[in-house]
């Protein structure tokens, strides 16, 4: 028994081991997080860094595209905190080293390169099959509700907007008009920051206006097809439809339609715990929980994100693993159905979608009979998808919808923070919502290669035993 405590040595001269590889154990994720983009092809992310001019010489995007990997996949996404933890956190200080980069470094190089996230995304996905964590032949389907970096009570009316635009662009004359007056101004001086500021405001609400100019002409189109459509079918077969006749709409913008001006490109979308502004997040994932496609939407419908959510993810099998790779079997909730989806079945892609909610959908395949014989003709398209999912086949593949595709969601907002964004517009949700995704096929890789390592000393550990027993 010990007759003293142990004390820390402040002011010992190394209080961490000099070999930086020494510093965390050897199956931390940081190890991995570092080879895995090493071995990365970065050239687009080199080829947009300014080198050789005057200045210090900026850090390099491996080291830059780590930090962000490590830091994303411990759920801190802020900028201003991971350099606070580059300086304090062993994990952070084995990928930055002695330079620490400053929060506006780490800030601009996460929005100037997310358009190449899913170039990140699909090395990671080629490390994924390298260690055979991708098996095809049925990939589930889904999307989850991700909120913006924009406040649900910032949404703006048309008619306000139209105000607010109005207003400002009479105090920017104003300002114009004082500033001409001003000698000092005439000769160029710069632009005061509070303009240059109203100058980013009006941008935001002129896109809001468009938005909702875009979406009542979008409407209207709609509508005028479904006239033609009906028209058609008049003509057709001779007789006058049933019910009231659709009217035209004209693609004027309803004054009550709302924009939100701190992120025009997000909408209202509803959740299971209200509504919220965000975005519609998809994803493609196999039984293994592997993220084979990532996408953003604004639409909060699912119906019109199937087929390009499979083609995208067939487009990453065909790159990853050949050209002769295809998915087999794809399952999706009733988000999905639609006569239309149905209809793009493919003998690459057999579709497998609910007609009703889940738990609707769950307690038919386990209350109804399994069908015999053939699938009888005359049926309708949800008739036949109804009936195919009743099959044993049918009921295998969908009870695996769940657990495959559902866990992943809750992982990566519970584990990465990925619950809300922290960029602004369509295009740069999309780069963070495809780093997630990257991120968190990267964790599962990691969590396969501890076990495979842990497996590997057990079984060393029983071949040593039983040498020395038969010794």
């Amino acid at each position: 028994m010990a007759h003293f405590f142990r004390e820390p040595n402040r002011r010992q001269r190394f209080l961490l081991p000099v070999d930086m590889m020494d510093w965390l154990p050897s199956d931390d994720i940081v190890h991995l997080v570092v080879e895995a983009v090493d071995v990365m092809d970065l050239s687009g992310f080199e080829a947009a860094s300014k080198v050789g001019g005057a200045g210090q010489a900026p850090f390099a995007p491996r080291l830059l595209l780590a930090l962000l990997i490590y830091a994303y996949s411990h759920g801190v996404r802020s900028s201003r905190a991971i350099e606070r933890l580059c300086r304090r956190d062993a994990g952070y200080r084995f990928i930055v080293g002695d330079g620490v980069p400053d929060h506006t470094v780490i800030a601009r190089f996460r929005r100037r390169h997310t358009d190449r996230m899913q170039a990140v995304f699909l090395e990671v996905l080629e490390l994924c099959r390298a260690a055979g964590l991708i098996r095809l032949g049925l990939v589930a389907l889904d999307g989850t509700k991700v909120k913006a970096n924009a406040g649900l009570d910032a949404n703006r009316s048309a008619a306000t907007l139209d105000g607010q635009i109005a207003r400002m662009l009479a105090e920017a004359e104003a300002t114009d008009a004082g500033e001409d007056r001003d000698a000092e101004a005439a000769r160029g001086s710069t632009l005061p920051r509070a303009l240059a500021r109203r100058g980013e405001r009006l941008a935001r609400l002129r896109a809001c206006k468009d938005r909702l100019e875009r979406q009542a002409a979008e409407a209207a189109a709609r509508q005028q097809e479904k006239i033609a459509a009906r028209a058609e079918e008049e003509r057709t077969t001779g007789r006058r439809k049933r019910g009231r006749k659709p009217q035209a709409s004209a693609p004027a913008v309803d004054p009550d339609a709302v924009a939100n001006p701190t992120d025009p490109d997000s909408g209202i979308m509803k959740t299971r715990r209200g509504w919220v502004q965000g975005y519609n997040a998809q994803a493609v994932v196999t039984p293994g929980q592997i993220i084979l496609a990532a996408e953003v939407t604004t639409q909060a419908n699912d119906v019109g994100q199937l087929g390009a959510m499979l083609d995208q993810a067939q487009a990453a099998v065909a790159l990853v693993i050949g050209e002769d790779a295809v998915l087999g079997a794809a399952v999706a909730d009733a988000g999905y159905w639609s006569e239309a989806n149905a209809a793009g079945e493919t003998a690459e892609c057999e579709l497998f979608i609910a007609t009703q909610k889940d738990r609707h959908q769950r307690a038919a395949l386990r209350n109804a009979p399994p069908p015999r014989g053939r699938m009888p003709e005359g049926l309708t398209a949800r008739q036949r998808m109804e009936r195919k999912l009743r099959t044993k086949r049918g009921r295998s593949l969908y009870r695996q919808r769940g657990a495959a595709v559902e866990p992943v969601f809750g992982q990566m907002k519970d584990r990465q923070s990925a619950d809300r964004f922290s960029m602004r517009g369509l295009g740069a949700c999309r780069g963070e919502w495809r780093l997630h995704a990257a991120v968190h096929n990267l964790r599962k890789l990691h969590r396969e290669s501890v076990r495979r390592a842990a497996e590997g000393e057990g079984k060393a550990g029983q071949t040593a035993k039983a040498v020395q027993t038969t010794a």
